[in-house]
Formats: structure tokens, sequence, C-alpha cells
């Protein structure tokens, strides 16, 4: 049993549920099979078994070190880093043209997401980088592209993101850093940016930073943001690294989990003259950035259920292993110990961390789905339609698993006793990582907002009506099911009540009041979603059984038992809060802040 992955339940996603094979016959993706996914996959797993997990440990314990203005990252770091460039794997989603593989982003995410079980911090490297290129080759000139593509995909050089600074955290509109032209088309940087991962190591052989920045008259607020290459070390016009283009690691912020990717402040500017080269049209860099944004969210999500699945398949595997106890019925002390797993609450804690996991996993696969499905559309409407699913599901996809698998990789812990404590296991840093998750790119809280006070009335409210199809297509397959027609009918109402609730906010007037509740709607709004995705898999399980009861029956009674346990547990959670947001209740909002301590 690995540790990092279930390959069946990432085969049931693919071909059994999302249609892969459908996917592939599409010219884009024509010269890959199943046999050829299967060998990635395979190729991922082995790398990251051998190479990733082994040191997780190591680079939780022995964090990179600020030394004489730099970042020092230790030996295992870029042993394991060097491996999976040699393998070719950061060209997984690029075109051909690049040297990409031109992967799906469906299996892409699976391969992504099992080095994400592996050791999520040292990966981090290589898909911050993945983001920043995809950017680039969306948003830059052909002169950016031809001069740092090429690097980027083939994983020599990596690649970041610039958005936050000290005085402004995720306030945007706040942000400082200048860019002055110097009329040859480049920009001099002035400025300092915070929590930038990967902002400074000793893996690559350069680092393409993306910088937000104002020039000088920009309006205020994110309407004068624009965007920026700027490169670690200067870059020749025939792609060959130049002179330090004064980019001043200022230090190194020390984290609870992920200790592994460098999390950096850095100086632009700082002892000489920093070049920066405009990426798009001026004012756009916020639009451009989303880019790298809602790529890098979905993959933040990817990161946090794979880390829920990391603990989740561990205390699995020490359940099954570990005796201890005996059932309640039995007296007499000198039977023989059962394992753990044999014990009802041990059951409860394993359910609960699966129905987070996989129904997490599934979402972000439907959402990779649809991104691979934007790129092959033809039609302008199915354009629109998918762009506008996806645009509403994101936040959803980056925030809910981030929070909820948190809550697996507690239980996780609870199963293990004082052992799962202790680091000398596992699931205690699988928490500690998993924890970053809701705060980085854009935190819980203000995903709630976005989803809240501007995704659900995206079009007009269509991106809401072409969500409420979608169930409302799997409410009528599910119909004709009989052991699932409770469910379906639970499914009904609950949205019944999200769409009377945004019908609530919509109608009052008072934005404070609309937007108090925002975080419990987003949750709600989140169970919601992931019920309608555990519904899927249910039919499409019950289904599997009835045409062929003895094949994978344990597999898919594990997806009946794990719906209707979400049914059952955690979607009276979701109407609850859908009804408190619906009614505007006020008590956080109208609560003073002297009221906290008294005074």
């Amino acid at each position: 049993m690995s540790m990092i992955v279930n390959r069946r339940d990432i085969d049931f996603y693919l071909y059994e549920m999302l249609d892969l094979e459908g996917l592939l016959k599409n010219d884009r993706y024509q010269e890959h099979d199943r046999d050829t996914v299967t060998a990635i996959l395979d190729l991922a797993q082995q790398i990251a078994e051998e190479a990733f997990l082994p040191c997780a440990a190591e680079l939780d314990e022995h964090e990179p070190v600020f030394e004489s203005g730099r970042a020092v990252t230790p030996d295992s770091l870029k042993a394991c880093l060097k491996t999976f460039v040699e393998a070719g794997l950061p060209a997984a989603t690029f075109d051909a043209a690049l040297g990409g593989m031109q992967l799906p982003m469906l299996v892409a995410n699976f391969m992504q997401g099992i080095f994400q079980a592996a050791n999520g911090s040292a990966v981090g490297y290589i898909f911050l980088t993945t983001s920043n290129a995809h950017m680039l080759e969306a948003c830059g000139s052909d002169a950016l592209r031809a001069r740092y593509l090429p690097p980027l995909v083939e994983g020599r050089w990596f690649g970041t993101m610039c958005l936050s600074e000290p005085h402004a955290g995720s306030s945007l509109s706040d942000i400082r850093c200048m860019a002055e032209p110097l009329g040859d088309g480049s920009f001099k940087l002035t400025g300092t940016k915070m929590w930038i991962s990967g902002g400074d190591q000793d893996v690559s052989e350069n680092i393409v930073h993306m910088v937000l920045a104002r020039t000088p008259g920009a309006p205020a607020g994110v309407k004068g943001i624009s965007l920026f290459l700027v490169p670690k070390y200067r870059v020749t016009e025939t792609g060959e690294i130049g002179d330090f283009n004064h980019i001043a690691l200022a230090g190194l912020n020390h984290k609870m989990g992920q200790r592994g990717i460098t999390n950096t402040l850095l100086n632009f500017g700082e002892g000489g003259e920093c070049l920066g080269y405009l990426v798009g049209a001026e004012h756009e860099g916020l639009k451009n950035m989303f880019h790298m944004m809602n790529e890098a969210r979905i993959g933040v999500g990817m990161g946090a259920a794979m880390s829920g699945l990391a603990g989740y398949l561990y205390s699995l595997d020490y359940a099954r292993n570990r005796p201890q106890g005996r059932h309640p019925g039995i007296k007499d002390p000198n039977s023989p110990m059962l394992p753990i797993i044999e014990h009802a609450d041990i059951r409860r804690l394993l359910m609960e961390q699966k129905v987070t996991v996989e129904g997490s996993i599934a979402l972000l696969s439907y959402c990779t789905q649809l991104v691979d499905q934007q790129v092959m559309a033809e039609d302008a409407a199915e354009k629109e339609r998918l762009t506008l699913l996806l645009e509403l599901l994101t936040p959803v996809a980056k925030s809910w698993p981030s929070e909820y698998t948190l809550e697996a990789n507690k239980h996780a812990i609870q199963i293990l006793g004082g052992y799962g404590y202790t680091r000398e296991y596992p699931v205690e840093r699988h928490y500690r990582d998993n924890r970053l998750n809701p705060i980085h790119e854009g935190t819980h809280g203000i995903q709630g907002m976005d989803l809240l006070g501007r995704k659900v009335n995206l079009a007009g409210g269509k991106a809401l009506d072409l969500l409420g199809q979608e169930i409302q297509s799997l409410l009528d397959e599910a119909s004709g099911i009989p052991q699932l027609e409770p469910l379906a009918a639970s499914l009904k109402e609950a949205w019944q009540d999200v769409t009377t609730t945004v019908s609530a906010v919509n109608d009052h007037a008072d934005v404070l009041a609309r937007l108090a509740n925002a975080t419990p709607f987003l949750d709600a709004f989140g169970h919601v979603v992931i019920a309608w995705l555990w519904l899927w898999q249910a039919v499409i399980a019950q289904r599997a059984i009835e045409k062929e009861p003895s094949v994978d029956a344990d597999f898919y009674q594990g997806k009946l038992a794990a719906c209707t346990f979400f049914y059952r547990y955690h979607l009276p959670q979701a109407r609850e809060k859908l009804s408190y947001v619906g009614s505007m209740d006020r008590t956080a909002l109208d609560a003073k802040a002297t009221w906290f301590t008294g005074g």
C-alpha cells in the first residue's frame, strides 16, 4: 500500500467519472492514450516515493538558511529537484512546440498531486515555475517568451509571483512598489515584496520573478497596477545569464510547515539598478496576474487534498496494523487485542477523512477538466459556459479542500494518538504543512467575499444557473436509482437553499451585512458542491455494482458508504449555515472592538 497515492481512485476519476479517454481523442492530445498516461503516473509515483518522500522529514527539520545575503538549501532538496527536472516533468503541460508533453491538465493535476503528497514544499518550486511560465506564455511579448520560456519549461530556471508587501498584505490596492520607464523598453524597479515562496534559492540557474508594481502617474488602487518580469540575473539577447539584477534577499521567514521551500522578503533595487520588463499592457497587471493566481489556487487546493490523502493513507495503514483494546462486550483481558480499525470511533475518523479527501479530489479533477475543455472549445457559447463554471468554482476549489482536509489531518493524528503528536510519525507534519493552504493565494475569508460578493452573480447570475443545471442533470440521473433517491432529494433541497440565500443577500441594501457571513457561505456552498460530486460518484458506483457485482465490490461499496456518510453528517451543516447567512445575521458584525476584552 502506497502512503501517498491511491491509484485505483485516480483511475476512477480519470476514466469512470470524467472520461479521460474521450478527452484524449481530441487532436491536441492525440499523442497520448491510457497506456502513456499510466506510464507517466507510474514515473511520477516512482520518483516521488524514491526521491521526494525520503527527504520530506529532513527538509522539515533542516530548512533553508540565510547566509551572507543568500538562501542556502539542503543538498537533499537539490537532489530530488534534479531528479524531477532530468525526467522532463516540468514540461508536462506545455505545448509540444515548446518542448512540452502537451498533457491534459486533468492528468497533470494528478501527477502534481502525487508529488505534493510526497513532499509538497520541495516540489513547490517547480509548480510555481509552471504557473509563472503559463502566465508568460499567455500575456508576454514574443521577445520575452522567446528569451525566458525555454529555460522555465526545461526547469533550468525557476519562477515566482511577487504580490504582497509588508504594509499591505493581501490589500493589493495599497502596493507601493514602483516601476519607472527607462526609455528603452525596460523599467527600473524599486520597492519591497514579502511572503515570496522560492524568492531566493541556490537550486536553479536563475529566478524569474513576476512582480506587481505601479508606474509613475498610475491611477490609484488596483486599476493602476502593472505586471513586470524581473530576473534575478539579467539575461542577454542570446539567452545567456548576465549580471546580478540587484534583488536583495532581506531575510527568510520561518514557517510552521512547508519548510523546504524558502519564503522571502525581497528588496528590489537595493545596491544598484533593478531592471524589469512589462508583461501585457500597462495598468492591466492584476488581470494578467490572475492567469497565474487562478492556476495556483487550484494547485493550492490539490496540495491541500493530497496532504489530507497522505495523512489518511498513513492513519488507515496504522489502524489496520495497530492492535489495541477489545470490543466493549469482551470482558476477558486475556483475549487477543483487536486492530484499532475494529473500533467504531476509529472507523468514524477514517470515514471523516475519506469523504473530505476524496470529495476534494473529485472537485479539483472536475475543475481541471473544465480547463482542458476550455482549451479545446471552438464554440463561443460553450467556451463561455466553461469559463463561467470555472470562475464560480475556483474560490471553492482553493478554499474548501484547504479548510476541511486540515480537519482530515487532525483526525489522522487522533487515530495515532500520542504517537501522532510526535515527529517520529509524519501525520503531524502533514497537518503543519497543510495549515498554510487556507492562508496563501487568498485567505479563506477573501475567497468567501469573492464567491458571495462577485462570483455567484457573474454574468447576471448565469454562472450560478449553469452550475444548477449541472446539478439538476445529476439529480435526474439519480432519481432513477431507488437507493439514491433520498440523497438526491436532500441535494435538491440544499441547492434550493443556496439560490434562496443568494437572492436574499442580493436584495439586501447594506453591503457590510451582505458580506458579513461570506465565509460561512463559502463553507456551505462548498458542502453542497461536494455533496453533488459525492452523489455523482455514488451513481457510478451503484451502476458498476449492478453490472458486475463481484468486480471491485469493496471499492464501490466504499464510495456508496462515503456518500451516505457525507449526506448524513455534513450536508445538514450547510443548510444550517445558509439559514443565518440568508437572514443577514449581524451578531459578529455588530460586536464592538472593545467587547472582545471588555475595554
